[in-house]
Protein backbone atom coordinates (compact mmCIF):
# COMPACT_ATOMS: atom_id res chain seq x y z
CA UNK A 1 0.00 0.00 0.00
CA UNK A 2 1.05 3.32 -0.27
CA UNK A 3 2.38 5.31 2.56
CA UNK A 4 0.65 8.38 2.89
CA UNK A 5 0.35 11.20 5.83
CA UNK A 6 -3.40 11.16 7.19
CA UNK A 7 -5.22 12.45 10.10
CA UNK A 8 -5.25 9.09 12.89
CA UNK A 9 -8.43 6.76 12.67
CA UNK A 10 -9.88 4.69 15.53
CA UNK A 11 -7.95 1.46 15.64
CA UNK A 12 -10.25 -1.69 14.79
CA UNK A 13 -9.14 -3.99 17.68
CA UNK A 14 -10.22 -7.93 16.74
CA UNK A 15 -11.68 -10.61 19.38
CA UNK A 16 -9.92 -13.77 19.37
CA UNK A 17 -12.94 -15.70 17.45
CA UNK A 18 -12.50 -12.75 14.99
CA UNK A 19 -8.94 -13.39 14.35
CA UNK A 20 -9.89 -17.04 14.12
CA UNK A 21 -12.17 -15.86 11.19
CA UNK A 22 -9.55 -14.20 9.53
CA UNK A 23 -7.12 -17.63 10.12
CA UNK A 24 -9.72 -19.69 8.13
CA UNK A 25 -9.46 -17.22 5.36
CA UNK A 26 -5.51 -17.00 5.84
CA UNK A 27 -5.62 -21.03 5.79
CA UNK A 28 -6.56 -20.46 2.38
CA UNK A 29 -4.64 -17.74 1.09
CA UNK A 30 -1.48 -19.98 2.38
CA UNK A 31 -2.43 -23.30 0.80
CA UNK A 32 -3.23 -21.03 -2.33
CA UNK A 33 0.30 -19.60 -2.12
CA UNK A 34 2.07 -22.86 -1.86
CA UNK A 35 -0.10 -24.20 -4.58
CA UNK A 36 1.57 -21.59 -6.83
CA UNK A 37 4.81 -21.36 -5.41
CA UNK A 38 4.82 -24.93 -7.10
CA UNK A 39 3.12 -24.31 -10.46
CA UNK A 40 5.65 -21.16 -11.11
CA UNK A 41 8.54 -22.90 -13.46
CA UNK A 42 9.60 -21.37 -16.38
CA UNK A 43 7.71 -21.77 -19.53
CA UNK A 44 4.78 -21.51 -17.58
CA UNK A 45 1.96 -18.80 -18.78
CA UNK A 46 0.86 -16.12 -15.69
CA UNK A 47 -2.58 -16.20 -16.67
CA UNK A 48 -2.21 -19.80 -15.66
CA UNK A 49 -0.93 -18.94 -12.27
CA UNK A 50 -4.32 -16.86 -12.07
CA UNK A 51 -6.61 -19.75 -13.22
CA UNK A 52 -5.20 -21.79 -10.58
CA UNK A 53 -5.63 -19.29 -7.77
CA UNK A 54 -9.07 -18.66 -8.64
CA UNK A 55 -9.13 -22.63 -8.76
CA UNK A 56 -7.84 -22.90 -5.53
CA UNK A 57 -9.81 -20.32 -3.59
CA UNK A 58 -13.18 -21.91 -4.60
CA UNK A 59 -12.04 -25.61 -2.41
CA UNK A 60 -11.75 -23.02 0.76
CA UNK A 61 -15.18 -21.49 -0.65
CA UNK A 62 -13.06 -18.06 -0.22
CA UNK A 63 -13.66 -14.72 -2.61
CA UNK A 64 -10.42 -12.82 -3.87
CA UNK A 65 -10.82 -10.00 -2.06
CA UNK A 66 -8.85 -8.00 -5.14
CA UNK A 67 -10.95 -8.80 -7.75
CA UNK A 68 -13.12 -5.82 -8.44
CA UNK A 69 -10.96 -3.88 -5.55
CA UNK A 70 -11.28 0.14 -6.12
CA UNK A 71 -9.22 1.27 -2.98
CA UNK A 72 -8.97 5.30 -2.55
CA UNK A 73 -5.60 5.26 -3.97
CA UNK A 74 -6.60 3.65 -7.24
CA UNK A 75 -7.98 5.30 -10.39
CA UNK A 76 -9.37 1.86 -11.47
CA UNK A 77 -10.41 -0.80 -10.14
CA UNK A 78 -7.96 -3.95 -10.25
CA UNK A 79 -9.26 -7.02 -12.25
CA UNK A 80 -7.79 -9.89 -11.50
CA UNK A 81 -7.31 -12.06 -7.95
CA UNK A 82 -3.87 -12.16 -7.73
CA UNK A 83 -0.83 -9.83 -8.10
CA UNK A 84 2.12 -11.44 -10.17
CA UNK A 85 5.17 -9.39 -10.42
CA UNK A 86 8.39 -10.42 -12.11
CA UNK A 87 11.79 -8.92 -12.15
CA UNK A 88 11.92 -5.26 -11.49
CA UNK A 89 8.20 -5.36 -10.87
CA UNK A 90 8.11 -4.90 -6.91
CA UNK A 91 4.46 -5.52 -6.24
CA UNK A 92 0.52 -5.28 -7.88
CA UNK A 93 1.84 -6.62 -11.68
CA UNK A 94 -1.33 -8.08 -12.85
CA UNK A 95 -1.42 -11.42 -14.44
CA UNK A 96 -0.79 -10.95 -18.01
CA UNK A 97 -0.24 -12.87 -21.09
CA UNK A 98 3.42 -13.80 -20.10
CA UNK A 99 5.83 -16.62 -20.11
CA UNK A 100 8.04 -17.10 -16.66
CA UNK A 101 11.74 -17.37 -18.12
CA UNK A 102 15.36 -18.76 -16.66
CA UNK A 103 16.74 -16.47 -13.84
CA UNK A 104 13.64 -14.47 -13.39
CA UNK A 105 12.19 -13.86 -9.64
CA UNK A 106 7.85 -14.31 -9.48
CA UNK A 107 6.60 -12.37 -6.63
CA UNK A 108 2.56 -13.47 -5.64
CA UNK A 109 0.01 -11.93 -3.48
CA UNK A 110 -3.05 -13.22 -2.53
CA UNK A 111 -5.57 -11.39 -0.45
CA UNK A 112 -8.83 -13.82 0.12
CA UNK A 113 -12.02 -13.37 2.27
CA UNK A 114 -14.65 -15.74 3.90
CA UNK A 115 -17.53 -14.29 5.75
CA UNK A 116 -16.41 -11.04 5.02
CA UNK A 117 -12.68 -11.63 7.07
CA UNK A 118 -9.65 -10.73 4.77
CA UNK A 119 -6.31 -12.45 5.02
CA UNK A 120 -2.95 -11.41 2.67
CA UNK A 121 0.40 -12.86 2.27
CA UNK A 122 3.03 -13.05 -0.24
CA UNK A 123 6.11 -14.55 -1.62
CA UNK A 124 8.86 -14.18 -4.28
CA UNK A 125 10.20 -17.66 -5.97
CA UNK A 126 12.88 -18.13 -8.19
CA UNK A 127 12.45 -19.60 -11.47
CA UNK A 128 14.71 -21.78 -12.69
CA UNK A 129 17.99 -20.88 -11.86
CA UNK A 130 18.94 -17.23 -10.74
CA UNK A 131 21.44 -15.21 -10.23
CA UNK A 132 23.69 -15.30 -6.58
CA UNK A 133 22.24 -11.58 -6.50
CA UNK A 134 18.65 -12.80 -6.85
CA UNK A 135 19.16 -15.23 -4.23
CA UNK A 136 20.47 -13.14 -1.87
CA UNK A 137 17.66 -10.48 -2.22
CA UNK A 138 14.68 -13.07 -2.07
CA UNK A 139 16.67 -14.74 1.58
CA UNK A 140 17.48 -11.05 3.12
CA UNK A 141 13.94 -9.91 2.06
CA UNK A 142 11.94 -12.95 3.46
CA UNK A 143 14.82 -12.95 6.90
CA UNK A 144 13.84 -9.04 7.51
CA UNK A 145 9.80 -10.13 6.97
CA UNK A 146 10.36 -12.51 10.07
CA UNK A 147 12.60 -10.46 11.66
CA UNK A 148 9.77 -7.29 11.78
CA UNK A 149 6.76 -10.19 12.55
CA UNK A 150 9.06 -10.85 15.90
CA UNK A 151 8.55 -7.12 17.09
CA UNK A 152 4.65 -7.69 16.65
CA UNK A 153 4.09 -7.99 20.39
CA UNK A 154 1.55 -5.72 22.75
CA UNK A 155 3.39 -2.54 23.94
CA UNK A 156 6.28 -2.77 21.00
CA UNK A 157 5.54 0.07 18.59
CA UNK A 158 5.30 0.15 14.74
CA UNK A 159 8.61 1.47 14.91
CA UNK A 160 10.15 -1.36 16.26
CA UNK A 161 8.93 -3.16 13.19
CA UNK A 162 10.23 -0.81 10.91
CA UNK A 163 13.72 -0.58 12.25
CA UNK A 164 14.00 -4.47 12.47
CA UNK A 165 13.30 -4.61 8.71
CA UNK A 166 15.31 -1.88 7.59
CA UNK A 167 18.34 -2.64 9.38
CA UNK A 168 18.43 -6.10 8.05
CA UNK A 169 17.71 -5.19 4.79
CA UNK A 170 20.48 -2.61 4.57
CA UNK A 171 23.14 -4.60 6.09
CA UNK A 172 22.02 -7.22 3.34
CA UNK A 173 23.24 -4.33 0.62
CA UNK A 174 19.13 -3.71 -0.60
CA UNK A 175 16.53 -0.84 -0.07
CA UNK A 176 13.55 -0.63 1.08
CA UNK A 177 10.75 1.23 -0.56
CA UNK A 178 10.12 4.11 1.49
CA UNK A 179 6.99 5.01 -0.39
CA UNK A 180 5.14 1.67 0.42
CA UNK A 181 3.84 -0.01 3.56
CA UNK A 182 2.04 -2.98 4.92
CA UNK A 183 -1.56 -2.27 6.44
CA UNK A 184 -4.04 -2.68 8.59
CA UNK A 185 -6.31 -5.82 7.51
CA UNK A 186 -9.69 -7.48 9.07
CA UNK A 187 -13.45 -6.72 7.69
CA UNK A 188 -11.41 -4.22 5.30
CA UNK A 189 -8.82 -5.26 2.83
CA UNK A 190 -6.99 -2.03 3.73
CA UNK A 191 -8.41 -0.75 7.65
CA UNK A 192 -6.96 2.53 8.18
CA UNK A 193 -5.07 3.43 11.58
CA UNK A 194 -2.29 1.03 10.92
CA UNK A 195 0.49 1.95 8.04
CA UNK A 196 3.36 -0.58 9.11
CA UNK A 197 6.13 1.43 6.80
CA UNK A 198 9.21 -0.96 6.12
CA UNK A 199 11.85 1.62 8.07
CA UNK A 200 11.53 3.51 11.15
CA UNK A 201 13.20 4.14 14.80
CA UNK A 202 12.77 1.69 17.62
CA UNK A 203 10.05 2.65 20.00
CA UNK A 204 8.61 5.05 17.72
CA UNK A 205 5.22 5.90 16.39
CA UNK A 206 2.11 3.68 16.74
CA UNK A 207 2.36 1.58 20.49
CA UNK A 208 0.94 -1.81 19.29
CA UNK A 209 -1.80 -3.95 21.57
CA UNK A 210 -3.42 -6.70 21.48
CA UNK A 211 -5.84 -7.05 18.93
CA UNK A 212 -4.38 -5.53 16.50
CA UNK A 213 -4.23 -7.04 13.03
CA UNK A 214 -2.11 -5.80 10.33
CA UNK A 215 0.48 -7.02 7.46
CA UNK A 216 4.43 -7.06 7.31
CA UNK A 217 5.28 -7.30 4.25
CA UNK A 218 8.81 -5.74 3.43
CA UNK A 219 9.14 -4.20 -0.29
CA UNK A 220 12.56 -4.24 -1.03
CA UNK A 221 14.73 -3.40 -3.89
CA UNK A 222 18.53 -4.71 -5.02
CA UNK A 223 19.41 -0.82 -6.09
CA UNK A 224 18.42 2.25 -4.87
CA UNK A 225 14.72 1.48 -4.11
CA UNK A 226 13.29 4.28 -5.32
CA UNK A 227 10.17 3.44 -7.09
CA UNK A 228 7.87 4.34 -10.71
CA UNK A 229 4.72 3.24 -12.29
CA UNK A 230 4.91 2.41 -16.14
CA UNK A 231 2.80 4.86 -18.90
CA UNK A 232 -1.36 3.72 -18.59
CA UNK A 233 -0.36 1.37 -15.58
CA UNK A 234 -1.34 2.90 -12.26
CA UNK A 235 -1.07 -0.51 -10.56
CA UNK A 236 2.26 -1.71 -11.13
CA UNK A 237 4.79 -0.83 -8.34
CA UNK A 238 8.54 -1.11 -10.08
CA UNK A 239 12.41 -0.07 -9.02
CA UNK A 240 12.76 3.28 -10.85
CA UNK A 241 16.26 1.96 -11.58
CA UNK A 242 15.37 -1.30 -13.22
CA UNK A 243 17.15 -3.72 -10.52
CA UNK A 244 15.23 -6.76 -9.04
CA UNK A 245 12.59 -6.35 -6.71
CA UNK A 246 10.78 -8.43 -4.07
CA UNK A 247 8.36 -8.88 -1.67
CA UNK A 248 6.84 -11.21 1.50
CA UNK A 249 3.80 -10.40 3.63
CA UNK A 250 2.38 -12.45 6.27
CA UNK A 251 -1.07 -11.09 8.17
CA UNK A 252 -0.29 -10.66 11.42
CA UNK A 253 -2.16 -10.86 15.16
CA UNK A 254 -1.20 -9.17 17.96
CA UNK A 255 -1.87 -11.50 20.86
CA UNK A 256 -1.22 -12.10 24.43
CA UNK A 257 1.52 -14.73 23.78
CA UNK A 258 2.94 -12.69 20.75
CA UNK A 259 2.53 -12.58 17.07
CA UNK A 260 -0.09 -14.99 15.59
CA UNK A 261 0.61 -15.31 12.17
CA UNK A 262 -3.09 -15.86 10.37
CA UNK A 263 -1.35 -16.71 6.54
CA UNK A 264 1.36 -19.18 7.75
CA UNK A 265 0.45 -22.42 7.00
CA UNK A 266 2.47 -25.23 8.87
Amino acid sequence: MLLRTRPKPEIRLKSSGEIDAMARAGLAVGTTLQRLKAAAAVGVNLLDLEALALESLAEFQAKPSLLGYHPAFSQVPYAWATCLSVNDEVIHGTPRKKLLRDGDILGIDLTANIDGWHADSAITVPIGQVSPRAAKLLKVTEESMWLGIEKARNGNTLGDIGAAIQRHVERGGFSVLKNMCGHGIGQQVHEPGLDVANFGRPGAGQKLQIGMTFCVEPMVAAGRGDMKHRKDDVWAVLTKDGSLGAHFEHTVAVTEDGPRILTQVV
